[in-house]
């Protein structure tokens, strides 16, 4: 044991310092520690209930034992312990929950623990990526694979999610529900995918870390631009996929289509380094939102930039890429500019041309129109749009009527950016997004 109590700890300070550590480590491991209780238990409720009691009976221990050398593999120890005595009771209704209990007893017997200790970090990955390659099946439903990944991989709660989605928590605990039902009963298995299996399992994988990171730079609602603790799970994620290829193989082995999907895995993460660079600059001190054209670019982080753009370059240079890869390609070009002014929009707009042909969506439509606005004029950047929003399916979509109301703000036609302003306002659930919507709309008024 390690750091034990001293005399001059009084027994409060002692409980808010083993407090402050168990928050920190549920923050940073507890969905490492999930993944690896999920192996041993082979149930999720099974072992999130035992993860919960675990940190619970180190609120307990601790102030009074010390903290443990290796706090990871005592919460592991504590939480199988506490699942056997779980099942024990569930024995005296259902004789099977017994001979599971004997089987995770004998596991532990029989040196488990130890290899556990010895070998912690490498099983801790080894058990994240299991259980995001389970989370993401392809016979569950793509909806529910978000879910129960941002819910078992990253941690959120239930609550979360559903404001993240703009739905109900009760809708979404169903769909994680169903979910975990399905992986029990068909059963899935808890593992990461053979070499030649990975490929058509890794696109899957790649969709929901996307949209994680996604989540994470643009929150869909609450009180924040970004979520770190979410593009930074989803950036670790990614550099774990890039462990996965199997350099054992030939891309000629492989052949085109999975090779092209494993490129997606380091245009995927390139894509999100990019992105996550210009965090810092993205809101001022006090949490307003700044546009990337107002941005501080002294602020970019100039290690991510420089990584991703070494990644985009291996990326593009295997000729197989896909829209992952597009798109780092055009963070890329805004990454390397010095202003707005002197970005080569002529280049990102040919970009998005590439990625409307393999990946059409009206939500690419528009991100084009804005960067025509930019490489010929804003009257031609507005035609584009409003094309955009005739075909309905951005109606609700914030971000296409505050575009609108910008372009616009810059032709001087006041009524009807204040009116497209107006109507983003109401659509957005994010508060600094409406702060920032508010304030154009004051500014108009005086105009």
């Amino acid at each position: 044991m390690s750091e034990r109590v001293t005399s001059q700890d009084t027994p409060e300070q002692t409980s808010v310092q083993i407090r402050e550590l168990l928050d920190s480590l549920y923050r940073v491991d507890s969905g490492r520690i999930l993944a690896t209780l999920i192996r041993l238990l082979g149930d999720f409720d099974l072992a999130e209930e035992a993860m919960h009691e675990a940190f619970a009976a180190a609120l307990g221990l601790w102030p009074k034992n010390g903290v443990p050398d290796n706090p990871r593999p005592w919460l592991i120890s504590t939480a199988r312990f506490k699942a056997i005595d779980t099942l024990r009771r569930r024995a005296r209704f259902d004789a099977s929950q017994d001979e599971l209990a004997r089987h995770l007893e004998a596991q532990g017997s029989s040196g488990g623990a130890d290899k556990e200790e010895s070998n912690e970090d490498d099983l801790l990955e080894d058990d994240r990526l299991r259980l995001i390659f389970t989370c993401c099946h392809p016979s569950l439903p793509p909806e529910a694979r978000v879910a129960l990944t941002l819910r078992e991989v990253c941690g959120l709660t239930t609550e979360e999610i559903a404001k993240a989605f703009l739905t109900t928590p009760r809708t979404l605990a169903q769909r994680i529900v169903r979910a975990k039902t399905k992986i029990r009963e068909t059963p899935i298995p808890y593992e990461v995918p053979t070499p030649q299996e990975l490929p058509e399992r890794l696109g899957a994988v790649l969709h929901v870390i996307y949209l994680v990171f996604n989540e994470g730079y643009s929150a869909a609602a609450g009180a924040e631009v970004t979520r770190a603790e979410l593009t930074g799970e989803a950036i670790r994620l990614g550099r774990l996929l890039t462990e996965l290829h199997p350099s054992g193989l030939h891309a000629d082995d492989l052949g085109p289509e999975p090779e092209g999907m494993w490129v997606e895995v380091t245009g995927l993460l390139a894509l999100m380094l990019l992105q996550e660079s210009r965090r810092a600059a993205r809101t001022s001190p006090t949490g307003e939102l700044i546009l990337l054209e107002n941005q501080d670019r002294s602020l970019w982080n100039r290690e991510q930039i420089a990584e991703g753009v070494a990644l985009l370059g291996k990326a593009l240079k295997s000729r197989r890429f896909g829209p992952y890869t597009l798109q780092a390609a055009i963070a890329g070009v805004h990454a390397e500019a010095d202003s707005t002014a002197a970005t080569d929009w002529r280049q990102i707009v040919a970009l998005y041309d590439q990625l409307l042909r393999i990946q059409p969506s009206p939500v690419v439509q528009l991100n084009r129109a804005v960067a025509v606005a930019m490489r010929d004029s804003p009257a031609v950047g507005l035609a584009h749009i409003d094309a955009v929003l005739e075909h309905g399916e951005l109606a609700n979509y914030y971000l296409a009527h505050s575009a609108r109301a910008d372009m616009y703000r810059r032709l001087g036609r006041t009524a009807e950016a204040r009116a497209s302003y107006e109507k983003a306002l109401a659509l957005t659930q994010q508060e600094p997004e409406r702060q920032f919507l508010a304030r154009r709309l004051e500014e108009l008024k005086q105009k």
